[in-house]
């Protein structure tokens, strides 16, 4: 056989090898199902990355979802997002293929089982726009598949510090007592700080209607699934649905889904603004979200510090928070509302002094206000804007802090007169502030289906403390 015979054959067999490894099935890694204790799930066998998607599948049964949330030498810790009902040592345990929604069938497909592995990706698009969706994205408002959506990866690359545009731009909330005394700028960040039962949803559901945003994202994260149903139909209703997602994880779905229904809601937000939108998020409620984290944290054996709250909460919230704010460059942008839950109305819980930290601004729904029929019970006094400054004019400014101090000079006094021991002419001062105490109410309260422009909410401030009411 002459030379150039035995190069055309090895040729042809290296031509033919390659093509049969093209067309050859990929090598699957397994694992297998040791412990099962509490929330966390143990396997041997599978080395995959934390934050990767693994099916843990039995003989008659439908396979759980689960995700990597941390290891141990050669055991991998797995949290389900779903029933573990049924399962037991021994199940097969493989990562899951990245999943990909197809735009008109709503359907999903395997694609690129190796490139894609671990990787986690969720319809994002236009076609999201007046749906409800779960943690997964899937349509739960029964109104058929999404379409105009594309599938796209959950975490994103967070943006440099240095890339964002400033906070310098009010945005009229519809709300006279936010608009005018805790004015928010476009981009900002704040909190929702309440107890349980003084109107936080009533008071989302406000913002949501009347807000001038392009487009409202609603995470509602780990509260009643009663509620989910109520907040879509009663307080957002037709208008306030028709430019909105709704991503809803209830106190029902596991801790996993709870995490993952505030990323997906964040991404949803990213997506928007990202196409040059004013994106409006709310999330009821980040205090469920890190009690989610807790769950899973101290399920793998991390150790507890504040109140029960490891450290890895403390680090995940403001990873989150970080994650909204003006766009690249002054390129679109989301300003955000998170509630924070105050147990027992204590300010000084955990979840809440650390989330009073990481944002641009709080706002606190005081339970002795909601108690006395006052709505929206926002407690001017211990509410603050930290942008405030930077987006209305030095009047305006000078004017809400008159108001608040006014309105706080006869909060401090207000049990002597009550009980009829301050005689009037004291302080002409604190005469002042009973004087415009009615008035100042009046202008504090809100009915839920009445709308205030920025315009008109500084004007009835100025009013409440006109002349007029001194006498």
């Amino acid at each position: 056989m002459s030379h150039s015979d035995t190069a055309l054959k090895w040729s042809n067999f290296l031509d033919d090898a390659q093509k049969r490894v093209q067309n050859g099935t990929h090598l699957e890694m397994r694992g297998t199902l040791t412990r099962l204790a509490g929330l966390v799930l143990e396997a041997v066998g599978i080395r995959v990355p934390v934050g990767s998607q693994c099916f843990i599948r039995m003989k008659g049964q439908a396979p759980v979802l689960t995700e990597v949330v941390g290891f141990s030498g050669d055991r991998a810790f797995l949290m389900p997002a779903g029933d573990v009902h049924g399962l037991s040592s021994g199940a097969s345990v493989e990562p899951a293929p990245a999943y990909v929604v197809v735009p008109r069938l709503g359907e999903r497909r395997q694609k690129d089982r190796v490139r894609s592995l671990g990787v986690l990706r969720l319809p994002l698009g236009d076609g999201l726009l007046g749906r409800v969706v779960d943690a997964h994205g899937v349509p739960m408002d029964y109104k058929g598949p999404l379409l105009g959506v594309s599938s796209m990866p959950l975490d994103r690359k967070p943006i440099n510090a240095m890339d964002r545009a400033p906070v310098r731009e009010p945005l009229d909330t519809g709300i006279r007592a936010i608009n005018a005394l805790l004015t928010v700028g476009r981009g900002q960040r704040l909190g929702l700080f309440a107890g349980s039962g003084v109107g936080k949803s009533v008071l989302m559901g406000m913002m949501a209607r009347y807000t001038q945003a392009d487009v409202i994202v609603v995470g509602l994260i780990g509260e009643r699934g009663r509620e989910v149903k109520e907040f879509i139909e009663d307080i957002l209703g037709d208008e306030g649905r028709a430019r909105s997602v709704v991503v809803a994880a209830p106190a029902d779905a596991p801790p996993l889904l709870r995490m993952q229904g505030a990323a997906y809601a964040t991404a949803v937000a990213e997506s928007f603004r990202d196409k040059g939108k004013h994106v409006l998020l709310l999330m009821d409620s980040l205090t469920r979200y890190a009690m989610a984290q807790r769950e899973i944290a101290l399920a793998i054996g991390e150790p507890p510090a504040t109140k029960g709250y490891p450290p890895s909460c403390f680090a995940k919230m403001p990873q989150l928070v970080e994650r909204s704010g003006n766009g690249l460059h002054g390129i679109g942008s989301i300003t955000a509302f998170y509630t924070v839950l105050s147990e027992g109305d204590d300010q000084q819980d955990p979840i809440a002094d650390a989330a009073r930290a990481i944002l641009d601004g709080h706002i606190v729904l005081s339970r002795s206000l909601a108690e006395a029929g006052h709505f929206p019970a926002i407690d001017i006094e211990q509410s603050a804007s930290r942008v405030m400054h930077n987006v209305v004019s030095s009047k305006h400014f000078e004017l809400a802090r008159n108001f608040k101090a006014i309105y706080s000079r006869y909060e401090k006094a207000k049990d002597l007169v009550q009980i009829g021991a301050y005689a009037s002419g004291s302080d002409p001062a604190l005469d002042e502030a009973i004087a415009l105490h009615d008035p100042m109410v009046q202008f504090l309260q809100q009915d839920m289906f009445e709308a205030a422009t920025m315009d008109a909410s500084v004007n009835g401030m100025r009013t409440a403390m006109s002349p007029a009411n001194r006498r």
